[in-house]
């Protein structure tokens, strides 16, 4: 393991965490007057460590009270390690348990057992307790706080863990959840927290999610020790242009342009805890913690209607107020009689539309770690705009990539028919043919080269014209399609179509088959629409919805066609998750506010 090793205490209250601390630090993470007074930890202290091989890592002292779990969870997010304190008079007790279970819940598994108070009670029934609750191997060293014994051996062993294991939060972007804000004279706003993923500079451009303020990163100190960079670890930045309200526990800092987007809907893979006291009911509204971040979320079991104690399944997370999270995450979900479940983020933003089985079988794919699946879905997903290419080559074979982006081979069909559609038997302008196929620019390009390169098309100069006028199966296929193009939204029947275009019914079934595959047609009940026309016709009734529900008379005449044409067109955008029919009316569905 690299860089600044982040270590959290964790136990029962009044089992001596802080008094531990203090033993390896020198320093009392006590700093408020009710916790000297009380003799419990109320807020999260910390404290450098020096390990004995001479790494650095930082110390979290959580609070113990079944009162303040919530801090605790806040403080162990992110963490490479533990310190579970146990005493050797009273043994394991109910927050050890729910502290190991928040532990495993986020996947923090490695660690060293302290029993502490030792000078008290033989520490071997105590740890025979604990030894049930933690994986084979994980080192149980007795100590005496306040008389230093064990307290080196206990250094060593934190060391050991320190080496063995890769941080667990140093993947993806920069990411600072802010855990303190301050005012300092001379400095502005201080944050505090705990820095996930790359690294922060001074001088470097910042936000503030999900609130969006901007500013500048004035210094950086790492336990009281002014650096220029950093990475990983307790980290405290002053931040220039942003005031104190504007950074609050739970915000991130990002770096600004890198890519961080807030989301209030997360997609999960759920596990409800074993000793829960029943299931978990779809919809019920828990506490959620992500980070720093605590707030009410509904929790949306999307293939079942509960979660019996020690099951899992796919889920929706549909949090009050939005987070900054990525995949991977993982969050502890919490309800008043303490902690029920935990999730681990499969998609930070995944589409509000479509049935919970499709959502759910989203997930399933996204959640296999197939890249190729996983690349083919975002691919399908991004439409004519596509998503970068990142990641194994391998995963490609299932798309079609393009002026640096990936396309789903079917979206490339689409906009291959709408560029030949542009040619048609005229020929047309190689901007107009590109700008036909509603592809970005690069990928526009390369797709219309690509049709040069097919033979399908002939470049002229500036213009783009068909191989050959008698080539044997476009004049059916581009007859259909025009007259599609020119109807609009007054979509015409197979029956129309044939009397239109004068093809046999074989002919136009086949040009039909070959237009719908390539995209260029959509079927809606007997009628067959240019896809195009659809589009439109959703883009403005999501006009006329945005006002509020609006019943078929008044969309018929935004759309300017009959009642017939009306309620297909109207029936096509239910069966598609944008709109949804209540009673005479149609309402936007929540995915449709943004599409």
């Amino acid at each position: 393991m690299s860089g600044p090793v982040v270590i959290a205490t964790a136990g029962h209250v009044d089992h001596g965490k802080t008094a531990l601390v203090r033993a390896l630090t020198g320093r009392d993470t006590d700093r408020l007057a009710a916790e000297k007074e009380r003799g419990i930890s109320i807020e999260l202290g910390f404290a450098p460590l020096v390990l004995p091989s001479g790494r650095a890592a930082s110390l979290i002292d959580v609070p113990g009270h079944e009162r303040f779990v919530r801090h605790m969870v806040a403080g162990v997010t992110g963490v490479d390690g533990f310190i579970l304190c146990v005493a050797a008079d009273d043994g394991v007790m109910p927050q050890t348990r729910e502290h190991l279970a928040v532990l495993a819940l986020l996947g923090i598994r490695a660690g060293v057992v302290a029993i502490t108070r030792s000078d008290l009670a033989d520490p071997a029934r105590a740890a025979s307790e604990v030894a049930d609750l933690l994986p084979g191997g994980t080192a149980v060293v007795p100590v005496c706080a306040p008389d230093g014994v064990g307290v080196e051996r206990l250094r060593a062993a934190l060391d050991r863990v320190a080496t063995d294991r890769r941080p667990r939060v140093r993947d993806g972007p920069a990411r600072l959840w802010i855990d303190r804000s301050f005012s300092v004279a001379g400095a502005g706003t201080v944050v505090t927290g705990t820095l996930w993923g790359g690294a922060l500079g001074v001088g470097d451009q910042v936000s503030v999610l999900p609130a969006g303020a901007t500013g500048r990163v004035r210094g950086i100190q790492v336990h009281d020790a002014p650096v220029e960079r950093v990475q990983g670890g307790r980290v405290a930045l002053a931040l220039a242009g942003v005031g104190r309200s504007e950074a609050g526990r739970g915000s991130c800092i990002v770096r600004a342009g890198d890519a961080w987007a807030s989301t209030d809907r997360l997609g999960v893979s759920l596990e409800a805890v074993r000793h829960a006291d029943g299931p978990l009911r779809s919809g019920a509204v828990l506490q959620c913690f992500l980070g720093t971040h605590e707030g009410p979320g509904a929790c949306v079991l999307l293939d079942r209607g509960r979660l019996d104690p020690g099951d899992h399944c796919l889920a929706e997370l549909r949090l009050q107020r939005a987070v900054c999270a990525r995949a991977g995450d993982r969050l502890v979900l919490r309800s008043a009689a303490g902690t029920v479940a935990g999730a681990g983020v499969i998609d930070a933003h995944p589409p509000a539309a479509g049935t919970r089985r499709a959502r759910a079988e989203r997930l399933t794919v996204l959640a296999a770690g197939d890249p190729a699946a996983a690349l083919e879905l975002r691919a399908r997903e991004g439409g004519l705009a596509g998503v970068e290419l990142h990641g194994d080559p391998a995963a490609r074979d299932r798309v079609v990539a393009l002026g640096g982006r990936a396309f789903h081979p079917a979206v490339l069909a689409r906009a291959r028919a709408a560029a030949l559609g542009a040619v048609g038997t005229e020929g047309g302008t190689v901007a107009g043919v590109r700008a036909a196929t509603g592809l970005p620019a690069p990928a526009a390009e390369a797709a219309v080269d690509a049709l040069i390169r097919d033979g399908e098309i002939v470049r002229r100069g500036a213009r783009l014209v068909p191989p050959s006028p008698d080539a044997d199966a476009a004049p059916g296929v581009e007859a259909v399609g025009r007259l599609l193009a020119e109807a609009g939204l007054h979509a015409p029947t197979a029956r129309r179509l044939a009397e239109l275009s004068d093809l046999g019914d074989g002919a136009l079934r086949a040009a039909l088959a070959a237009l719908e595959e390539a995209g260029a047609a959509q079927r809606v009940g007997e009628l067959w629409f240019d896809p195009a026309a659809l589009d439109d016709a959703w883009a403005t009734a999501r006009l006329l919805l945005r006002d509020g529900p609006t019943g078929i008379a008044a969309l018929r005449d935004a759309w300017g066609v009959g009642r017939r044409h009306a309620l297909a067109i109207a029936g096509h955008l239910d069966e598609r998750g944008l709109t949804k029919r209540e009673g005479d009316r149609r309402v936007l569905r929540r995915g449709g506010q943004s599409s």
